[in-house]
């Protein structure tokens, strides 16, 4: 029987915080397609004015018990920075390539929390304070090229997949959008949890408790800001990794946020 969560408004207080970027939003559809049976995801507009519905507690509200499914997107365009990264994995040992990931980031001062997925897992790693989508994207693809592990769209069918995919998007764009953690997917008529933050591959989070607790966690955050660093904004599928030897460096004086 699948668990059941009461989005108390701490719970809820604290998953905007979390993840939260924009109001902009998607819905995974309760009844998959007739040709391909996957359950898409859409934004939500109002009845009868067809406008788009913005995010708020209340749909944070619904997710969470399991009413909705929502997407969330990484980037806000009025800054170009957004508050989490997600390294996504679907593929054969694709939790293999998300530890030794969250092996190395953790080795760089850098702390992530590991979700299961239908297919594989998401890392996640939460900012203390929005940053720059494309220095994001620098230091993941730098990280991912010096360990070996693949990257989709980089002349391979399968690897992992960075969001936000884009290092900026334009004024009333999107991006690409990910599921919200916690929520039911539909496709799988599941919640997929959270590993624990000592031991990933060990520690399941399995009650609304623990990823209540979980969410209230504070997490390091990467002060690349400071730094200054300068680089064309575009929205490159791939970025350009010219910089990553500073970025490297900069690894070493990463800060933490302490509970």
């Amino acid at each position: 029987m699948e668990r059941r969560i009461v989005a108390t408004p701490a719970l809820v207080k604290d998953y905007f915080s979390l993840f939260v970027n924009r109001r902009a939003y998607t819905v995974q559809s309760f009844r998959p397609h007739p040709e391909s049976g996957r359950h898409y995801y859409y934004r939500p507009t109002e009845r009868g004015s067809d406008g788009a519905l913005q995010l708020n507690e209340k749909t944070i509200s619904d997710h969470l018990e399991g009413k909705i499914t929502i997407g969330l997107y990484a980037i806000n365009p009025s800054n170009q920075c957004c508050k989490w990264v997600a390294i996504d994995a679907d593929y054969t040992n694709a939790m293999e390539d998300l530890i030794k990931l969250q092996y190395q980031l953790t080795r760089e001062g850098v702390d992530s929390a590991l979700e299961m997925s239908k297919r594989g897992g998401h890392l996640w790693i939460f900012l203390a304070v929005p940053l720059l989508a494309r220095k994001w994207r620098i230091y993941i693809y730098d990280l991912a090229g010096r360990l070996g592990v693949p990257v989709k769209g980089s002349g391979l069918a399968e690897g992992i997949e960075v969001f936000p995919k884009h290092d900026a998007i334009a004024s009333g764009a999107f991006g690409n959008a990910l599921r919200g953690p916690l929520g039911i997917h539909r496709g799988a008529q599941r919640r997929f949890w959270f590993y624990g933050p000592t031991t990933p591959s060990t520690h399941k989070c399995n009650s609304s408790s623990v990823s209540a607790r979980w969410l209230r966690m504070n997490w390091r955050a990467l002060l690349l800001e400071k730094n200054g660093l300068s680089m064309s904004v575009r929205p490159d599928p791939r970025p350009n990794l010219g910089e990553s030897r500073e970025l490297r460096r900069m690894g070493r004086g990463f800060a933490f946020l302490t509970t």
